[in-house]
């Protein structure tokens, strides 16, 4: 992994520990939506979701876009992707060590 792409996961992934920000991924993962009603649906106020939705953009986890007047904020899916991307190479290891100690085990274990 290249420093510029470690320095982006450690961002996605600070982003990510804050429940709100979690919270906002969560209302914005179905269709973009404009900072009032992300801030309505999430309980925080209009300055602390722009916050938010800042601190995720910067992240690269959200996108704001243009409709007309409106400033829309989206779910950004390849930051979303990288992280997956990420934790998703810790499964094979953890499931081959898993079934590793199950088999050796089997042999130990007298039912």
């Amino acid at each position: 992994m290249g420093a510029a792409t470690a320095d982006s996961l450690d961002l996605a992934l600070r982003a990510l520990a804050d429940g709100n920000r979690r919270e906002i991924l969560r209302v914005i993962r179905t269709a973009p939506r404009p900072v009032g009603a992300i801030a309505e649906e999430v309980g925080l106020s209009q300055q602390t979701t722009s916050h938010h939705l800042g601190v995720l953009r910067r992240a690269g986890l959200a996108v704001g876009v243009r409709e007309g007047t409106r400033h829309l904020f989206a779910v950004d899916t390849d930051g979303l992707a990288a992280v997956r991307s990420y934790l998703d190479d810790f499964w094979p290891r953890r499931l081959a060590d898993l079934k590793a100690v199950i088999e050796s085990n089997e042999g130990t274990v007298h039912g």
